[in-house]
């Protein structure tokens, strides 16, 4: 199984932790984002991986090196300019088309700074039951933005926090209104449907496709321990909770 790792954004919200480095190589309790979510996508047994970059490329490229790409095959797709997710996705989309007999297995996109305890295992068996095009892991939390899903847990809408109601793309007398984790399983057809270009989310593409009613569904983790690394005072309260083993 492969996966992709996101981490060429600028880390904005990290600073001053990204004056000097890409938030992939921000540290918690003496390992950088980076390894653990490496890590973590080789203890489920992913050994293939493609990590987009830009803030600070280089760095990112020499500490790969350095570790000797943690045992595993690593691509990197560099961007000039910033592509957001979805851009990203698809610049990156050879990496998952370059084996014929692999095409109809699902790959792992994955946020650099979140850290979590949800089960990739459970989360890829879920998205074959569903027969979903992607797979979104959330959780029932407070967010600045929300994405909507109805009783079946498809994707119907989205809400900013501040919004009074949601956006829909699809009608649904029930909603549920549920925080994004930043972890996805996606069936590589999907990169085919990516009509979006240049720089865009891949939410943008995720609603347009709920709306021609492809099968973008939740899957809920709410029991796992989940944290945004966006934020200096997330990244130090993550560092507490990996001292007192709670991930």
């Amino acid at each position: 199984m492969k996966a992709m790792v996101l981490a060429a954004g600028l880390g904005k919200r990290l600073r001053p932790l990204t004056d000097d480095r890409p938030k992939a190589l921000v540290e918690i309790a003496g390992r950088t984002l980076l390894e653990i979510t490496l890590s973590r996508l080789r203890a489920y047994g992913i050994g293939e991986v493609i990590i987009n970059v830009h803030h600070f490329a280089d760095m990112v490229l020499d500490y790969l090196k350095t570790h000797d790409n943690f045992g595993m095959r690593i691509e990197v797709s560099r961007e000039e300019v910033l592509l957001d997710t979805g851009g990203g996705l698809k610049k990156a989309a050879w990496f998952f088309l370059e084996d014929s007999k692999r095409l109809e297995e699902p790959f792992i996109l994955h946020n650099v700074d979140v850290i979590s305890t949800i089960d990739l295992d459970s989360m890829v068996q879920f998205h074959r039951e569903k027969q979903a095009l992607a797979t979104l892991a959330v959780k029932k939390r407070e967010a600045s933005r929300y994405l909507v899903f109805d009783e079946q847990l498809q994707l119907c809408g989205r809400r900013g926090a501040r919004d009074q109601n949601p956006e829909w793309v699809r009608p649904s007398p029930y909603a549920q209104e549920l925080g994004f984790s930043g972890i996805h399983v996606i069936s590589p057809r999907l990169l085919a449907m990516m009509r979006e270009e240049d720089a865009f989310s891949i939410i943008t593409s995720y609603l347009r496709l709920a709306a021609q009613n492809e099968r973008i569904v939740a899957f809920r983790a709410d029991e796992c321990y989940w944290r945004d690394l966006g934020r200096p005072e997330n990244v130090a309260q993550a560092a507490e909770d990996m001292q007192r083993k709670q991930v």
